[in-house]
């Protein structure tokens, strides 16, 4: 089986119903950045910080994977398929995919402000002040803020590396280090890239585009890579 790896960014769940935070009445234009989603926010207002991913949250519950999820999903018949993702709901996992990474952390999922490797399943439930780990600190959303690191990018540049089909979907490739994964994917490497908006890509490779929304694209690009197997 060919390695088909694939990166998904804000646009493969807009369909779900999921808000986006840089499109027009994102959720950026709600919340400043810092307030929500950095240390420095975090350390000012607490109670804000919980209380934004606690909405996030229940939103989740509230949404289905679209066709796209489920495209990607059905491609494991005929693909060793991974999937890198910038997002941090669980689509992908409910979709059916079984390999999926998630660069930005996790929001069903919560972790102790004191020691980052205790991280807990919490699935849609709330995480409350006061709720502690099990060394007595308070638990915080399991998110890569930004200014923090991103621990599973050499796993995600590793799993680049080997494909033999690397493909973007619904990402701006503004957001770094992930936007760079494309330059670890093998030279001969076969790249394609689903958005409906105008996309930067390197100049320097040759790339399918397949300018539609997930659901249509990954349909489409099924097609295209069939032809390829």
């Amino acid at each position: 089986m060919k390695n088909l790896v694939i990166l998904t960014g804000a646009g493969m769940s807009a369909e779900s119903g999921i808000r986006t935070f840089r499109e027009t009445g994102g959720l950026w234009e709600e919340y400043d950045v810092t307030e929500v989603a950095s240390p420095m926010g975090w350390q000012k207002n607490r109670d804000l910080v919980l209380r934004f991913y606690n909405d996030r949250r229940t939103q989740l519950a509230a949404c289905k994977p679209n066709a796209g999820h489920t495209g990607i999903a059905a491609l494991e018949k005929y693909f060793n398929v991974n999937v890198i993702t910038q997002n941090i709901d669980d689509l992908h996992e409910r979709a059916g995919s079984t390999k999926v990474l998630h660069l930005h952390g996790e929001l069903t999922k919560a972790r102790s402000t004191s020691d980052p490797s205790l991280v807990y399943d919490i699935g849609y439930k709330d995480i409350r002040p006061g709720d502690l780990c099990e060394k007595g600190s308070q638990l915080r959303p399991h998110i890569v803020w930004f200014g923090e690191s991103v621990p599973m990018m050499d796993e995600a540049v590793r799993i680049t590396s080997s494909a033999d089909i690397f493909v973007v979907i619904g990402s701006s490739l503004n957001v770094y280090p992930a936007a760079g994964l494309m330059d670890y994917a093998p030279p001969k490497a076969s790249l394609w890239l689903i958005d409906p908006n105008e996309v930067f890509v390197p100049a320097r490779r040759h790339v399918g585009i397949i300018r539609e929304p997930a659901s249509t694209g990954v349909e489409i690009l099924t097609r295209h890579l069939m032809e390829l197997r």
